[in-house]
């Protein structure tokens, strides 16, 4: 008996949940799979499905492009995006968008912006675009007659992807280097072709590994028909072939300095000079402390993720290569760093971040397209300024609170007004309880029973 349940019999299952798998699911329309959904997943199915429904775009032609951006889509997923104000940016303005919904990160980050304006706000540095992938293969045999193979044939392999690279060479891009590196000390038989890119302005993933996986075919058949090879060294496997997100030479250096006398400011309840010896030290901490390294560099990925999903850019990525970047000695460290020479405070981020602001999401999805208007439509090494000066300014935000008031205060602002939203209080609800809970303990149930008050007594 066929124990996969047919969707031609789905009028009939009523069920609280299907007991056998289903079959043809994505073959379904979005209301057919929003009905199978309803129906055998939740107890108030007619509510689920007006919630489903309600998030679609009016426009139907949007909501297609959205849609078509992933698999099995049954609605949108709503996510704010809020702006940061008056960012200098090497001597320009910018206002830029974030996609988060984490209390007060767009908050800290228009502080440090603002804070650091009239500072002379920050630097740049572009310290890197290449960007790698590799064939991974088996094959066993003298090392020497491999790479004889390959430095003989290495002009031949370049040739065999040349009209998948064409286009990106006339933009300035392309392949940079292919090279054999024989890892067999970690795993016997094991080598890599390497390549190392240029994407210009586009991420790249596709153009990498279409010409990693046209470069595998290619060597194959390569090494099969190499003359003086036995038959045992004709015998090579390709296991993948792939772009890597490892990306430490694509990277963006942010920095913001002033002198130390410049870091007085009203909210600091000490002496710049305490007030930099207590953030480098912070610092420091995140240097040598993995417990304390993981939530600094989180703090740096809230700024910087958020930029990442407003210009429709791949965050999953970028926070793979950013912690990686953080553990490259051996140990996971901060990310930010900062000096204090000659009475100058300078802190600074550097950070890998492989970006693109051609193709993919970034030339479909109408907020990333708006988003990158916002920013004037930056090529590549211009958006990874900007992301790691928000990382930047998010991490200032976050280590200044630290050591003065202390994280919660600002975060409790923002967990009182999400409490007030949840209870769905009204304008002056929300005036007096933020009056009254200036100085006293908030808790979900605090302001519960605080909103409950005001509604009785009135």
């Amino acid at each position: 008996m066929n124990n996969e349940m047919n969707f031609e019999a789905l009028s009939a299952f009523k069920s609280p949940a299907p007991s056998t798998p289903v079959r043809g699911f994505s073959k379904l329309s979005k209301l057919q799979k929003i009905d199978f959904i309803v129906d055998n997943y939740f107890s108030h199915s007619e509510t689920a499905r007006v919630m489903f429904k309600k998030f679609w775009h009016a426009d139907e032609s949007v909501q297609k492009t959205i849609d078509e951006f992933s698999e099995n889509t049954i609605t949108n997923f709503t996510l704010p995006l809020g702006v940061v104000p008056n960012v200098l940016i090497d001597g320009k303005l910018f206002c830029i968008p974030m996609v988060i919904e984490e209390s007060s990160v767009v908050a800290a980050s228009a502080k440090a912006a603002n804070f650091w304006l009239n500072r002379g706000g920050f630097k740049t540095e572009i310290l890197g675009m290449k960007k790698v992938g590799q064939v991974h293969f088996i094959w066993n045999g003298e090392d020497a007659k491999l790479q004889n193979l390959f430095n003989l044939k290495k002009a031949e392999l370049l040739e065999s992807v040349s009209a998948i690279t064409n286009n990106m060479v006339k933009r300035g891009g392309g392949i940079l280097d292919l090279r054999l590196v024989n890892k067999t000390m970690d795993e016997p038989g094991y080598y890599q072709l390497h390549g190392e890119f240029n994407t210009k302005d586009a991420m790249g993933a596709n153009f990498i590994n279409s010409i990693l996986e046209t470069l595998g075919h290619t060597w194959k058949q390569m090494v099969m028909n190499a003359a003086g090879f036995s038959d045992a060294e004709k015998d090579v496997l390709i296991v993948m072939a792939i772009l890597s997100n490892y990306t430490p030479e694509c990277r963006v250096r942010a920095s913001v300095s002033c002198s130390i006398n410049d870091l007085n400011d009203d909210g600091l309840g000490m002496s710049a000079v305490e007030f930099a010896d207590k953030f480098s030290r912070a610092i420091r901490i995140s240097k040598i402390d993995v417990t304390r390294a993981t939530t600094h560099n989180k703090g740096i990925m809230n700024g910087v993720d958020a930029v990442v999903l407003a210009t429709g850019n791949d965050f999953r990525a970028i926070e793979a290569c950013a912690h990686a970047f953080a553990a490259r000695d051996g140990q996971y460290r901060g990310l930010s760093n900062v000096t204090i020479e000659n009475g100058v405070f300078t802190f600074s981020l550097e950070i890998p971040l492989a970006v693109g602001t051609v193709g993919g999401l970034t030339s479909l999805h109408p907020m990333a397209k708006l988003s990158l208007d916002m920013l004037g439509r930056p090529d590549a090494e211009g958006l990874m300024k900007v992301i790691a000066c928000i990382g930047l300014a998010q991490n200032f935000g976050a280590v200044r609170s630290l050591v003065t008031s202390g994280i919660q205060k600002g975060h409790m602002k923002m967990h009182l007004m999400n409490i007030l939203n949840h209870l769905e209080a009204n304008e002056a609800e929300r005036e007096r309880a933020k009056v009254h809970f200036e100085n006293e303990v908030i808790s979900f149930t605090s302001v519960r029973e605080y909103i409950a008050s005001l509604r009785n007594y009135v």
